[in-house]
């Protein structure tokens, strides 16, 4: 089984638009009319499970969820027949605007609020809860950015936990909370690269500096780092070698890049899960991104299309 933890899930309010409008003269240029919106469950490990059980993968989705929105996530999650074992709290939880616009859609503008705050007692029942459940686990993966009140520690601490119950850990993250979540030697690493494309003071822009980077992560106890370098491709590193995974398509071929990243880390799990070769499962992230990427609708998972989609990515050794 599967657990995945998102400790500051969201409700994702998506708008495309024609053009969006920066106002310099006059009260009517204010204005930005969307043609078409789309509301849905969001975060980062609350994808992965969405996009996990269409697969017909068996996961749990643990974290905080609180007020009217944290209702919301939890019966997407059950829609879509995620098991759902979170601990509610006295806060909203967050909702996060993405404005695409005609045309830009491969650059989406990201409004990400930074949720309400969790209590002590909240983590003490949330680390019991998730104790319990690592009886079971056999991938857990702590994906997100983590809501205030909670020490960048907690993922270190929780990934630890999981590998001493025997669970091979995904760590998907940014800044201090993925930075000590590397000192427990993850098993898959991906760094949020979106805000800060820096790890530890290191900065990742280019295909150098992010060989350079994952070696060293590697070298300090990671199975496998993951970084998504450009719109169309990702670079892995492992300490057999390291991997560029590209897509055919345009940048200007995106409908919707949101999710497409855990989409693509899901896929990477779901193939290792079934013990197949790390080059497939990259193969089959990628292919199952770009297909996500391409969708209006945030998660494609239709395993014919991704199977044949596979066909044209194209991986090779550096």
């Amino acid at each position: 089984m599967i657990i995945t933890v998102t400790l500051n899930p969201a409700i994702d309010k998506i708008y495309w638009v024609d053009q969006l409008k920066m106002a310099q003269e006059t009260q009517d240029e204010f204005l930005t009319r969307a043609r078409s919106s789309d509301t849905s469950a969001g975060g980062k490990g609350v994808n992965i499970s969405i996009f996990l059980s269409r697969l017909g993968v068996e996961n749990v989705a643990m974290g905080f969820v609180g007020g009217d929105m944290g209702h919301v996530v939890v019966r997407d999650l059950r829609d879509e027949g995620v098991t759902t074992n979170f601990v509610w709290t006295n806060g909203e939880t967050r909702t996060n605007v993405i404005v695409l616009e005609r045309g830009h859609e491969y650059v989406p503008i990201f409004i990400n609020e930074p949720g309400t705050p969790v209590s002590q007692e909240e983590i003490t029942r949330f680390i019991r809860r998730y104790k319990r459940m690592l009886n079971r686990a056999t991938w857990v993966i702590l994906a997100g950015s983590l809501p205030l009140g909670i020490d960048a520690d907690l993922y270190r601490v929780l990934a630890e936990m999981a590998t001493e119950a025997g669970a091979r850990v995904v760590i998907s993250a940014s800044g201090e909370a993925l930075s000590r979540g590397l000192l427990a030697s993850p098993y898959i690493a991906k760094p949020d690269i979106r805000e800060t494309p820096v790890v530890d003071g290191i900065p990742l822009r280019t295909s150098s500096e992010i060989i350079d980077a994952g070696k060293k992560m590697v070298g300090a106890g990671t199975g496998i780092i993951i970084v998504s370098h450009e719109v169309t491709g990702d670079i892995a590193i492992s300490a057999n070698g390291v991997w560029e995974i590209l897509t055919p398509e345009k940048s200007t071929e995106f409908k919707n890049l949101v999710g497409a990243d855990d989409v693509l880390l899901g896929g990477v799990v779901h193939m290792l899960n079934k013990g197949e070769t790390l080059e497939d499962a990259l193969r089959f992230g990628m292919a199952a991104g770009t297909l996500s990427a391409e969708s209006d609708k945030k998660i494609c998972a239709d395993i014919t299309k991704i199977e044949k989609h596979m066909e044209a990515i194209s991986i090779k050794k550096v």
